[in-house]
């Protein structure tokens, strides 16, 4: 799962060491046993930027064959906004920094970027698709939000 945070015209990305290379990527991760989509996209987002956030809609989900292990990825995509940012936090093993970069500044990073998801998720923002939070909901009797 991923989180678009925007602040004006800048998206919040982390720059991070991905198969020996750095990468430009939306906060994103995989969930923990019990943990919600929603919750994992608030907890990565902490772990990888330091910004505290809240979720104020999905934004849907987008299919894509990863070039890094040649396997099927289904990315759950959420938009958020910050609450406050804590520059006392380690970051995540991997992650070098967090930066806000408009889209255009993001589109020219090209091969950089993580995965050609990182602009589908910022166009699905920027072209004003909000899907309700409940969309995406856990039937797992143990799910953490």
């Amino acid at each position: 799962m991923a989180c678009v945070i925007a602040q004006g015209d800048r998206f919040l990305i982390v720059e991070e060491e991905a198969l020996g290379r750095l990468a430009y990527n939306q906060p994103a991760g995989h969930l923990d046993p019990g943990e919600t989509l929603q919750a994992a996209a608030v907890r990565e987002t902490l772990e990888e930027t330091g910004h505290h956030v809240a979720l104020d809609a999905f934004l849907g989900v987008w299919q894509w064959t990863s070039s890094e292990h040649g396997e099927q990825v289904l990315r759950f995509a959420f938009a958020g906004h910050v609450l406050s940012h804590d520059p006392s936090l380690p970051l995540d093993e991997g992650i070098h920094r967090a930066l806000w970069l408009r889209r255009d500044e993001i589109e020219a990073l090209g091969d950089r970027l993580r995965t050609p998801l990182v602009l589908h998720a910022i166009d699905a923002w920027l072209d004003g698709r909000r899907l309700p939070l409940d969309t995406v909901s856990s039937l797992l009797p143990e799910a953490r939000s």
